[in-house]
């Protein structure tokens, strides 16, 4: 049946089915995005030393990720795509758990390419109709404000891997366990969320989102677009490398579990911060403000190598990236002309494109000058282009209409 099949006579969900499907959110995010895109920061520095893997090829499988990313969005944005949105969401957590487990199964490089970037395009399909389901069941149960919950899901799951992976580690596992257990816990995550996904569809009404850009939404919605491009380039190098940052200091390598802890920590509280920042700066204000607080983050994970400054880094871009995230996506939601899920996805794609540059672009410079100093000072530079233009996005639109609450 059509992904969009919502049977008028069905009533909107309850506080408890309302409360159900966020965190169902949550779980979903933790297990496809903490857990499965994330926790290869963590396991790299050990791929890297028992593998003899160049920064370059680090980069590279990271990126395959990301391109598969960017795939997904595209194939999920298809109008044309059969099935209900969240047989398709469950069928996607499964794959981003089996090929995480897979991971452990192989030590060649292009079968982690192909790994990485069938996950990839698994948890592009797990944000974007995890986010159009469970705002839109929210937003009928007149639940927005929960969203911060659904969000804060990545954050957990980093933690949450972080902590796994510490453990096992303290343990003497090897680097393929820790895979393949990383692979496990999806896959309980994707259990979860069967069990608490409710399994009806709410009526097509108005979801309470408003645009508010007027007759300059669609110009508005170009420059978001772009910026939030830039924000995926601009964050992706220290998310992704800052663990090996770390275990490349001899002064601060003892900080290494810590550290993607304290990212992790950091981000899953964030939304509901920066939904405080945005109630009362407004969304493209506070997008802005999050985009040049993570550009020190980013900035102080190479120029102050030190316990201070990479727990500034953690801490910094940990608490900003989900902030940012969400932002973007609900305010592109809120200036969307059509169809919500094709502003998501849309951005999805421009977020996946930044997202791919970036990891291969910091491994080969890394390479070439043996540190991670020159792409991440791009980095930040990208992350300050990306605030000025959403103050741009934020006066090409009509004033008018309120900003939603994340």
């Amino acid at each position: 049946m059509p992904v969009e099949t919502r049977p008028a006579d069905r009533r909107p969900l309850s506080d408890a089915q309302a409360i159900s499907a966020a965190f169902a959110g949550l779980v979903a995010m933790a297990a496809a995005i903490g857990v499965g895109r994330f926790v290869y920061t963590p396991i790299l520095p050990r791929m890297l030393e028992a593998l003899g893997l160049s920064r370059s090829a680090a980069g590279l499988i990271a990126s395959a990720n990301f391109l598969g990313y960017l795939v997904g969005a595209l194939l999920a944005a298809l109008p044309g795509l059969r099935g209900s949105r969240r047989r398709w969401l469950l069928g996607a957590l499964a794959v981003s758990a089996i090929s995480t487990a897979g991971m452990g199964l192989t030590h060649d490089l292009p079968s982690f390419l192909v790994l990485r970037f069938v996950g990839g395009g698994a948890s592009a399909f797990v944000l974007i109709f995890a986010s159009t389901l469970v705002l839109a069941y929210l937003a009928e149960a007149g639940r927005s404000a929960l969203s911060s919950l659904h969000f804060a899901g990545v954050g957990i799951g980093v933690a949450a891997s972080a902590v796994l992976v510490a453990a096992m580690l303290d343990e003497g596992r090897t680097w393929e366990s820790l895979w393949v257990a990383s692979g496990a816990l999806s896959l309980a995550g994707g259990i979860a969320v069967a069990a608490l996904l409710p399994g009806r569809i709410a009526p097509a009404r108005s979801t309470g989102v408003r645009n508010d850009g007027g007759t300059g939404g669609d110009s508005s919605l170009r420059l978001w677009v772009m910026a939030y491009g830039l924000f995926g380039f601009g964050y992706i190098i220290t998310a992704t490398f800052l663990v090996a940052i770390v275990r490349s200091s001899p002064a601060i390598r003892s900080l290494e579990p810590m550290i993607w802890i304290a990212f992790g920590l950091a981000a899953a509280p964030s939304v509901v911060l920066w939904n405080a920042v945005a109630s009362r700066r407004g969304v493209p204000a506070t997008f802005a403000i999050a985009a040049v607080v993570e550009a020190v983050g980013v900035l102080a994970s190479v120029a102050w190598p030190s316990a201070a400054g990479v727990f500034m880094a953690a801490i910094l871009v940990g608490g900003t990236f989900m902030g940012l995230t969400a932002l973007g996506l609900v305010q592109a939601r809120a200036l969307a002309t059509g169809d919500p899920g094709r502003a998501l996805a849309l951005m999805t794609v421009a977020f996946g494109l930044g997202q791919i540059i970036g990891p291969v672009f910091a491994g080969s410079v890394s390479d070439r000058m043996g540190s991670f100093t020159a792409p991440s000072i791009v980095a930040g530079t990208a992350l300050l282009l990306a605030a000025v233009l959403a103050r741009k996005a934020d006066h090409a639109r009509r004033p008018g209409g309120a900003e939603e609450e994340i």
